[in-house]
């Protein structure tokens, strides 16, 4: 036992005893042992901000409820899309199909010596032409003759003959389509020529005679179109002629 008494007479001596220790643990503050053990700052106390568990008074709230204002406009192309669909023109006429200008065309064709009206014929509509073409090519093959080729040959290069002539000959021009669209729609008459190839041969005088007079009927029909739409008074003889000479390609078609 002398030398556990002499351990602790060489020990360190302080003044600290429990019951200091019990003292200061009434005023220790975890936080502020927290923070200073780590080295972290409070900044509520500099910033001026509430200490925890005080609670700060809100302002009251001023504007609208649930109206918030619009921040975005529509482009122009989406409003645009956004419109009713009433607004809008039918298929047909978009894609320059007009039945009632058909009707009237046909009848045009029809009656070779009825005016013709120049805003009307003076359209690119190629829907006619082309249901003739067919109708002429479909008649000469009820007669045995599979020509669709030469019809569609044919008619290509008559149009394109035709289209420098009428260029040189008028003073405001023409386009390939309403040049396409006119003699289209005259190669009506040459449907009933090749008609009557399917009951009866048009190689004899009487079918001679019915090959000429169709021949004069397309002619004259293209040249009356023609002049009332590209006003070219006086000069129907001079357009009727390479006309004639087209039609007349056809007429070889269809009695030979």
């Amino acid at each position: 036992m002398s030398g556990f008494d002499n351990f602790n007479t060489d020990f360190y001596q302080s003044s600290y005893s429990v019951d200091d220790q019990n003292q200061a643990g009434y005023g220790y503050n975890h936080e502020d042992q927290y923070n200073k053990q780590s080295g972290q700052y409070d900044y509520s106390q500099q910033m001026g901000y509430p200490a925890p568990g005080v609670m700060q008074s809100q302002q009251p709230y001023t504007g609208q409820i649930f109206q918030p204002t619009q921040t975005y406009t529509p482009s122009s192309s989406q409003s645009m899309y956004s419109s009713s669909f009433d607004d809008e023109p039918p298929l047909l006429e978009e894609l320059g199909i007009n039945f009632d200008h058909i009707w009237q065309k046909t009848l045009t064709v029809l009656h070779p010596l009825k005016a013709a009206d120049g805003s009307i014929m003076n359209e690119t509509d190629l829907a006619g032409p082309m249901v003739f073409c067919l109708a002429f090519g479909a008649t000469l093959l009820l007669a045995g003759k599979i020509q669709f080729g030469y019809v569609y040959g044919i008619s290509a290069i008559g149009c394109l003959g035709v289209y420098c002539l009428l260029n040189l000959m008028s003073m405001t021009g023409v386009s390939f389509g309403c040049v396409a669209s006119v003699l289209g729609y005259c190669l009506l008459p040459m449907i009933v020529l090749s008609s009557f190839g399917v009951l009866f041969s048009l190689q004899g005088l009487m079918g001679i005679v019915l090959t000429a007079a169709i021949i004069g009927w397309c002619s004259l029909s293209a040249s009356k179109i023609f002049i009332s739409a590209l006003a070219m008074d006086g000069q129907q003889l001079l357009v009727a002629y390479p006309c004639a000479l087209l039609y007349g390609v056809f007429a070889l078609i269809s009695v030979f």
